[in-house]
Parts: structure tokens; C-alpha cells; sequence
């Protein structure tokens, strides 16, 4: 097992804020030696992120000599660079990973024991699987089977089950789908026309958007259409509306995804896309440089109704490649990083989209967006974005170029980690802000109660509740496996002043909360505690 020790920069913590704006950005990091094209937190609250391997050398260099060695590879045969990190938000460190083989534009899930499995790639990569079992004493890095995959799999949307394996969907001429990990009855991939009928000239059917339902089949949106796929039968059991204008939001025109909140008696889903390029706009990206301005609309729809049909809502402001963050609210939706013209793709966008927006959807009046402070760095294409335990989301990602290029660019391959705040973060909340006494992580049992004791100096009308939160693998403008439920609470009991305890209800099944670790909240008038792990199997 490789040791490495973390590398702490000494850095003067930026902080932006915009007056008459909500939220804060704090720069944490000018550069962790890798472009943060792939993100996932793990329940030591360490966050792995990765890049690919098939472009040269990364700005953070092995210690000791260690190198990788790669006959096929396409760049660098010999590599002494790392192309992943294992970043610690807490202490604001970070130390380099060994991948072996090139992880370039792939997917991800994490198991019901907490280890990320991460799949697919391109070349010696593409039909790899890795898997990172976390550690605190940075003794751990990746493991990997090259072979693992029965076919290729290129930007491919994974998403954990309800038993706490993971259905891996589509691909880069990939019409099918299969499973991980392999039993007898799952070798074989299982055919998927629906990915090869939403196909078009520019592709715009990769990285499919899957939300897994209330009823434990499969939402999958392609290009302008959804379905409900039950994936044990392989049948297509609904079908959905096209959503209004036609417009394609899969990759490489790339809008986002999200399941809204699942809220009690959890019998209704409700799925929400945002932004897109409209159709044609890669072509004329890429072939003449035309960058045609990118979608405002936003489309939801809830997809338990017995006539399910689009609601369509439109943005402050156009975006292609932003990212969708269920805030630990329950009720916020953050909408950040992206391009206001253009389409994924080297070179292919203009107009970054400084500005995060949320979306409020519960909210009776609209419009339900607002504008919040705006970061001051693009993030294009292979950005991301992740929550926190402790509320912020963490930004990091965008090379929209080839290889790593930092000169004579209009925007540079950027290295630096930042950090978002939302309002209720604010000094003026803290008050408001309750603390979660109980021990972490939680060990929850499906339909069984469970205590959480809390502190809060300030108890606001409108009232507490709690939230638990899937940790969420960012990339491409999608956040996989993303999902959060509110959960059932009991009277809270007041045992002192300021201290409370309520008794609260897990999730009633794996349908509702695959089996693994969540985040859970307790949220105060709109105002989130610091999360605690909890583990429900």
C-alpha cells in the first residue's frame, strides 16, 4: 500500500461576496496539481477527485520516485505525475492517489460499505473498474481490474440499487446497460434501444440523466425524452411526454439533473432539468466557431402521476454545463458553474456562467430563482461540485482544452479548489444554526426510529426538520446517485435550555434509500446544522 502524506499550501483564504447578493465563495486551494473533472466525498469526509491520464503530466508530482508505467498508454508511457487526489476539506490538505489506468470522462457510485466504485474510461481504461476504500490513515489508494466491465464504457451514468449493486447506463455507442458487482446472472449486458433512438447527429444521449423512483424502477432521460425502465425485466414501462421545445439535454448539449427532495409518505417523485444547448449548437461550435447562446428553460415533471407532464420555468440567465445541488435544506436547489453559449466539448463554450441561482421549487410565487454572488472563475467544461458535510459546496474542475494549458488561453485549465456558501451560512444565522450532539456516524435499520439530540440558541417558527443526504459523484454536469429524503420526526422534548431531542423514522426501504452513507441534518427555519454521517442498511 502506497503512503503518501498530505501536502498543505499555506494560502490567504479569498472570500468574494457581491453586495445585495446571497452567498459567499472562498478560494481554499490556487492548486491541487489536477483539474477536479471528477468528485466524490466518502463518509471520512475526505473527497476523492480525478482527472484522466492520457495527456501528459499533472502539476503534482509522486514523492519517493514512484512513477507509473504504462506501455499503452497514448501520452507518457513512464508518468511520475498523480491524476487523482484525496482532498480534506477540514484540514484544507490534500495528498496524491496512483491511478492506473485512464479515467477519462467515466462514472461512479459508492458502495453500501462506503468504498467508491468508479467504472470505465477510455483505452486501457475503458473497461476498468476501481475501487478506493476510504481510510484516516492515508494509507489507502486505488485498486483496479481492468477487465471488470463486460463492454467499453465512455461517458456511461452509473447509479446504486436498492440491493447495493450498481447498474451501469450507456456509454459512447453503448445502447445496454449491465451490473457491478458480476453475478452468475448478471454477466452479460442487457440491451437498451431507447439510447441508440435518442441518438442524434451531435450524439446528445450520453450521460444520461437516472433517477432511481419511488416505485424502484428507473427514470432515464436521452437527449429530449424520458422513460421508466424496470431494469429486472428490461422493459420499458412508461413513457414520458417529450419535454417542450425539443431541446436536447444530454451530453455534449449537457444541461443537469436533479430528483427533487422525496418528502413523506415518499409516494411522489419529481424530476427537475435545467439549461442545454439547443440542437445544432456542437456543429456550429466546432465547425465554424459559432457559439450559439445556451437554454434558459428549465422543465419539471412529476413522474408518479397518472398523467405526467412538463412544467416549464425559465432561468435568469442561460447555461450549458452547469451543475444541480440538492442544498441540505430540503427545499433549495443550487444551480452553479457552466457556460452561457456553446456546448461541452474542447474549446466549444464562451460566456461563463459566474453567477449560482437557486431554485426554490415549493416556492407558491415566482419567479422561484435568485441570483446569488458570482464566483470570479469560469468553470467550463470538465468542472464540478459537490456538498459538504458542513453546508458549502465545493467547486473545482474546468480544462476546456485537450491537454493542460495555462498560457495564450481566453480560459486557462484551472487547478484551484473554492468553495460556495449558501445564506444560511451567513454570521447572522448562527444563532439559528443547530449542532447535532449525537455521536457520527448513526447506524440506522430501514422503518426504525432513531434519536438525535441537538443544541439550537435561537428556535425559529417555522419550525425543525430533518433531512438525510446522498453523497453525490459529480461530473459532466452531472451529479449521480444525488438524492435526499425528509424524514418522518417525532415531538421534540426539550431537556434543557437550548438542548432538544427528537426522535426520528429512517427511511422505510432500500427503494427509497439505497443501502449505504448518507448525510442527515437537522434543519431549523430553513437553516442546516453541520451534517453527521449515518449508515442505513
Amino acid at each position: 500500500m502506497n503512503k503518501y502524506i498530505f501536502i498543505t499550501l499555506l494560502i490567504i483564504i479569498t472570500t468574494t461576496t457581491t453586495l445585495g447578493l446571497p452567498g459567499r465563495w472562498d478560494l481554499l486551494q490556487l492548486s491541487i496539481g489536477v483539474s477536479a473533472m471528477h468528485m466524490q466525498i466518502l463518509y471520512t469526509d475526505r473527497v476523492i477527485i480525478f482527472d484522466r491520464t492520457d495527456f501528459g503530466q499533472s502539476n503534482l508530482t509522486f514523492p519517493n520516485g514512484q512513477c507509473r508505467h504504462d506501455p499503452s498508454e497514448q501520452v507518457l508511457t513512464t508518468d511520475c505525475t498523480a491524476h487523482s487526489v484525496e482532498y480534506d476539506p477540514i484540514s484544507n490538505t490534500f495528498r496524491p492517489l496512483m491511478i492506473l489506468t485512464d479515467t477519462w470522462c467515466s462514472s461512479g457510485t459508492v458502495a453500501s460499505d462506503g468504498s467508491l466504485v468508479q467504472t470505465g474510461g477510455f483505452s486501457d481504461g475503458e473497461r476498468a473498474v476501481r475501487v478506493f476504500k476510504p481510510c484516516v490513515d492515508s494509507t489507502c489508494d486505488w485498486a483496479e481490474n481492468q477487465t471488470a466491465l463486460t463492454v467499453r464504457r465512455w461517458y456511461a451514468t452509473n447509479h446504486i440499487l436498492p440491493d447495493g449493486s450498481a447498474i451501469i447506463i450507456g456509454g459512447r455507442r453503448q445502447y445496454n446497460y449491465e451490473f457491478y458487482p458480476k453475478t452468475t446472472d448478471t454477466v452479460n449486458i442487457i440491451p437498451f434501444r431507447f439510447l441508440s433512438e435518442t441518438k442524434d447527429p451531435d450524439e446528445n444521449n450520453l450521460y444520461p440523466f437516472v433517477h432511481l423512483n419511488v416505485d424502484g424502477n428507473l427514470f432515464v432521460f436521452s437527449n429530449n425524452r424520458a422513460v421508466l425502465l424496470n431494469y429486472k425485466t428490461n422493459k420499458i414501462v412508461r413513457t414520458y411526454p417529450q419535454i417542450p421545445g425539443a431541446e436536447p439535454r444530454n451530453y455534449p448539449s449537457s444541461g443537469s439533473s436533479v430528483l427533487l427532495p422525496l418528502k413523506p409518505p415518499y409516494t411522489e417523485a419529481e424530476v427537475l432539468l435545467c439549461g442545454g444547448a439547443p440542437i445544432g449548437s456542437y456543429a456550429l461550435a466546432k465547425q465554424n466557431g459559432t457559439f450559439v447562446p445556451a437554454l434558459t428553460s428549465c422543465g419539471k415533471i412529476k413522474i408518479t402521476d397518472n398523467s405526467p407532464s412538463w412544467s416549464m420555468e425559465t432561468m435568469p440567465t442561460p447555461r450549458v454545463m452547469g451543475d444541480m445541488i440538492l442544498l441540505p435544506t430540503g427545499k433549495d436547489v443550487l444551480i452553479i458553474n457552466g457556460a452561457g453559449s456553446g456546448t461541452a466539448g474542447w474549446e466549444l463554450a464562451q460566456d461563463p456562467a459566474y453567477s449560482p441561482v437557486i431554485y426554490q421549487p415549493d416556492t407558491l410565487s415566482t419567479p422561484r430563482f435568485t441570483l446569488q454572488t458570482p464566483s470570479k472563475t469560469p468553470r467550463l467544461y470538465h468542472s464540478s461540485a459537490i456538498l459538504l458535510r458542513d453546508g458549502r459546496v465545493l467547486v473545482g474542475g474546468s480544462n476546456p482544452h485537450i491537454y493542460y494549458n495555462f498560457s495564450n488561453v481566453q480560459y486557462p485549465t484551472d487547478l484551484s479548489l473554492e468553495t460556495f456558501s449558501p445564506e444560511y451560512l451567513n454570521p447572522s444565522n448562527m444563532n439559528s444554526r443547530p449542532k447535532i450532539m449525537t455521536q457520527s456516524p448513526l447506524d440506522l435499520s430501514y422503518g426504525n426510529q432513531f434519536i438525535i439530540r441537538f443544541t439550537i440558541q435561537q428556535m425559529e417558527s417555522a419550525g425543525v426538520s430533518v433531512t438525510m443526504v446522498a453523497p453525490a459523484f459529480s461530473t459532466h454536469s452531472f451529479e449521480m446517485n444525488q438524492r435526499l429524503l425528509v424524514l418522518v420526526t417525532g415531538k421534540i422534548i426539550t431537556l434543557s435550555n437550548g438542548t432538544y431531542e427528537m426522535s426520528i423514522v429512517a427511511p422505510p426501504s432500500a427503494v427509497l434509500a439505497p443501502p449505504g452513507y448518507y448525510m442527515v441534518f437537522v434543519v431549523n427555519g430553513g437553516i442546516p446544522s453541520e451534517g453527521i454521517w449515518a449508515h442505513i442498511k
